[in-house]
């Protein structure tokens, strides 16, 4: 299960979030939404990086200051 949810989040970053990224859609955040989901889940597992990663898409939002959010 762990191996598809980082194949679903490498196809995002390579094909979605570029697209994205081309009509001036980015994340306020370094390292971005998804690198920190991967991270998050390659290193606590699909639950609790499945948690940190939903924390975090959700403080990304356009209220947020975004900058540097590195996993802890």
């Amino acid at each position: 299960m762990k191996k598809i949810i980082l194949k679903f989040i490498n196809f995002y970053q390579k094909h979605i979030s570029y697209w994205l990224e081309e009509k001036g859609v980015r994340c306020k955040y370094y390292p971005t939404c998804s690198e920190y989901a991967k991270q998050a889940i390659e290193k606590y597992g699909i639950f609790k990086g499945g948690l940190l990663a939903i924390k975090r898409i959700l403080r990304c939002n356009p209220f947020s200051k975004g900058g540097y959010d590195p996993l802890k």
